[in-house]
């Protein structure tokens, strides 16, 4: 069995405008980011634009490109769109990669499809990776979950979990308790199989989702089993600021 990756691509960003065809490394960033997916050993890598600018784009350089509705409110809306576009079947296994992210490891899109095809009865999957300082568990910005005995996740919270009441709060730069397997943060990166992804971008916004502002929990909120690959460490972040792209450019150089 295969996977395909499809990379959600807006053009008009708010913090960094026309982000997705700014130069990375000689190419704009979405096609770098098109490049890291066609290294994970994809069947099929489809960049999935609300713009003509970005499919030319991405053709230009002989790449795999569909226009679909300018109106989609979130990344997920557009990828289900992109795979009834492309006929995908209903049990094919879709990566979601964002269009910003030019330093993702091909090997975590790899793993991440791969609890798909080793578990035909899950229907979704994501990637984590340690948490080991108090300032990144108790950092709102920064994702956590908790996992179960299966290896899903059991919750997603941008407050700082499982409190440890022997030993929380902690001061800033302090390391956590060396207890294995406890801390995560997780990482922006999801898996689907098609059927699924077509139900999960039409249901409503859940209450624990808006608490959060957490789309992942609206699946859970619905008893979805999440599997969780977990990462030894992170790919370099994705790109939302000038300053991030210098970051990145400094990377790439």
């Amino acid at each position: 069995m295969s996977f395909c990756v499809l990379i959600p691509a807006r053009l008009a960003s708010t913090r960094l405008p026309r982000k997705v065809l700014l130069d990375v490394g000689g190419v704009p960033m979405i096609e770098q980011v098109r490049r890291r997916a066609l290294e994970s050993g994809a069947a099929q890598v489809v960049v999935a634009a609300d713009h003509p600018a970005v499919v030319d784009c991405i053709r230009s350089y002989g790449g795999e490109a569909l226009l679909t509705a300018a109106e989609h409110v979130c990344g997920t809306e557009r990828l289900a769109e992109a795979a009834r576009l492309l006929g995908l079947a209903d049990d094919a296994v879709i990566v979601n990669l964002q269009g910003d992210e030019p330093g993702m490891t091909p090997a975590l899109l790899h793993a991440t499809a791969q609890l798909l095809l080793d578990h035909p009865q899950r229907q979704m999957a994501t990637a984590a990776v340690p948490v080991t300082h108090w300032d990144d568990l108790a950092d709102p910005h920064t994702v956590k979950l908790a996992l179960n005995a299966d290896g899903c996740a059991q919750y997603f919270s941008r407050a700082p979990m499982p409190w440890d009441r022997s030993h929380f709060p902690l001061s800033s730069g302090q390391t956590l308790p060396q207890t294995p397997g406890i801390w995560w943060r997780h990482l922006g990166l999801y898996a689907y199989r098609n059927a699924f992804l077509q139900d999960y971008a039409v249901w409503p916004a859940s209450p624990l989702e808006n608490i959060e502002s957490l789309e992942q929990m609206r699946a859970l909120e619905r008893g979805v089993q999440i599997a969780v690959y977990c990462a030894a460490e992170a790919p370099p972040a994705g790109v939302d600021t000038a300053a991030d792209l210098d970051r990145v450019r400094a990377f790439f150089s």
